[in-house]
């Protein structure tokens, strides 16, 4: 048999049909939903008389529109948004679809809630209207964001006409030093690649830095691989993946674990399988990352130097760097360590998860937020909240001068009422720095949770390493 990736081997398992030589139609185990990319999937299931086959294996959060502050009841004051929330209310009563609503105490960002509540298990495909559900590749899933439209098809049929992508393959090796992290790495990566260097592909992640990740930095890794173009980020289940996976779906480690084990045995790349790319990266050398302009990749190291466009070769790329700087208000040349910033927000489906809680935790305790700057934590989910303020990690913040808010996606994008005004430049752990992503003239610096700490309580962006106490 021809050796496989571990890319084929899940569209190979999941196709229910070959369309022709590129596409396939695709079987979906589990179909997520928001407020904001279904409303029109529903009404096309309204206006055809189309019920849902398996309304089970479809999940729908509020999250991109909902407000995070820190009230008991939350009210969605904005009329266009309540009426997203509501009519996703109604649209999962009326098919039986399970429902993490606006007050739901389990309520939070669809890529944090679903792995958490056992939902995710290697092998799977699970899609999203939403871009960055690539994430679930930390425990060996296809995913991947789809449209609206096919949202409707997978609403009604559980399958997708799937277009089959391209294999490549990035080994990264070494030992990530102090103070770098998994948000760090991939932004090295993106930087190294190009926001277009994955297009095209699904991304299968491998070596010796990615086996020593946490599954929540592996998130992290796979939610940015979008961020490259990749159509999909997967890394090999190993027992760090099996493991959380058991304790977070206890259907599965009480009755049928034997069976689950079974079927992951196989859940990796065959020896000798071909990729159409591959890249190798070293993390040894690895520093804490910065975005300085409107695009991931346009990204330094912290004691790195904003790039000088008159340097890069004339073309797409001068033209961006030239942009860029125009819309961020940064000089050629200058140094990123330094800049001033008005705001931080730590959150996101990115870095909202209990791990990125502590890493920034650790650098605020018995510090204090600068004056002049506002800084916000939003967990990404209520259990991840409840999780924080059982450790005290809510006090550790709110004694330092941080907002401690609700769950949801709040800053990451301007869809809801947590939006910076033109000018106001944040320290971000988000995942994407485009022009107007966190309000109109908004300014964004893409960087790691331990990182957006340090901005806080300097009140400039800083070099986490700079900082004492963080063992």
């Amino acid at each position: 048999m021809t050796p496989r990736t571990l890319y084929r081997k899940l569209v190979g398992s999941h196709t229910v049909a070959t369309l022709d030589e590129q596409n396939v139609l695709l079987f979906c185990d589990l179909h997520l939903m928001n407020e904001y990319t279904s409303p029109q999937a529903f009404a096309g299931l309204y206006e055809q008389g189309r019920g849902v086959p398996m309304p089970g294996q479809n999940v729908a959060v509020v999250s991109h529109i909902i407000p995070t502050h820190p009230v008991k009841f939350r009210v969605i004051a904005d009329t266009a948004s309540a009426l997203q929330a509501t009519n996703l209310r109604k649209n999962c009563d009326h098919f039986g679809i399970p429902l993490f609503d606006t007050n739901d105490a389990l309520q939070g960002i669809e890529h944090v809630v679903a792995p958490e509540h056992g939902m995710i298990r290697p092998g799977m495909v699970v899609i999203c209207g939403d871009s960055h559900t690539t994430t679930y590749g930390a425990l060996g899933a296809l995913g991947f964001g789809i449209g609206t439209t096919e949202v409707e098809h997978v609403l009604a049929t559980q399958t997708l006409v799937y277009r089959v992508a391209k294999d490549m393959r990035i080994r990264v090796d070494g030992t990530l030093p102090l103070g770098a992290t998994a948000k760090d790495l991939v932004l090295a990566l993106i930087g190294r690649i190009g926001a277009q260097g994955a297009r095209g592909y699904v991304v299968e992640f491998c070596g010796s830095a990615i086996d020593a990740l946490s599954i929540e930095a592996r998130f992290t890794l796979c939610n940015m691989a979008v961020e490259a173009g990749a159509r999909g980020a997967l890394i090999a289940p190993d027992q760090k993946a099996i493991d959380y996976v058991m304790a977070h779906a206890p259907d599965i480690a009480t009755g049928h674990r034997e069976a689950a084990l079974a079927a992951w045995e196989n859940l990796r790349s065959d020896e000798g399988a071909s990729f159409d790319v591959e890249h190798r990266f070293d993390a040894t050398h690895v520093a804490p990352q910065v975005t300085w302009g409107t695009s991931p990749d346009q990204v330094v190291a912290i004691d790195g130097r904003i790039p000088q466009p008159d340097e890069l070769p004339d073309g797409p790329e001068r033209r961006s760097a030239d942009r860029a700087l125009r819309y961020t208000r940064l000089l050629p040349g200058a140094a990123m360590e330094g800049t001033p910033v008005q705001h931080v927000f730590i959150g996101s489906c990115t870095n909202g998860r209990i791990e990125d809680l502590r890493a920034a935790a650790v650098v605020v305790r018995g510090r204090h937020v600068a004056e002049g700057v506002r800084a916000m934590v939003v967990p990404g989910s209520g259990a991840v909240k409840a999780a924080a303020e059982a450790e005290g990690l809510d006090l550790v913040f709110t004694t330092a001068g941080f907002e401690w808010r609700k769950p949801g996606c709040s800053m990451c994008l301007a869809m809801n009422d947590d939006v910076l005004a033109d000018g106001v430049r944040c320290a971000s752990t988000t995942n994407r720095n485009f022009e107007g992503r966190q309000g109109r003239g908004a300014i964004t610096h893409l960087m790691s949770p331990a990182m957006a700490a340090a901005a806080a309580v300097t009140g400039r962006i800083t070099d986490v390493r700079r900082m004492e106490n963080l063992q």
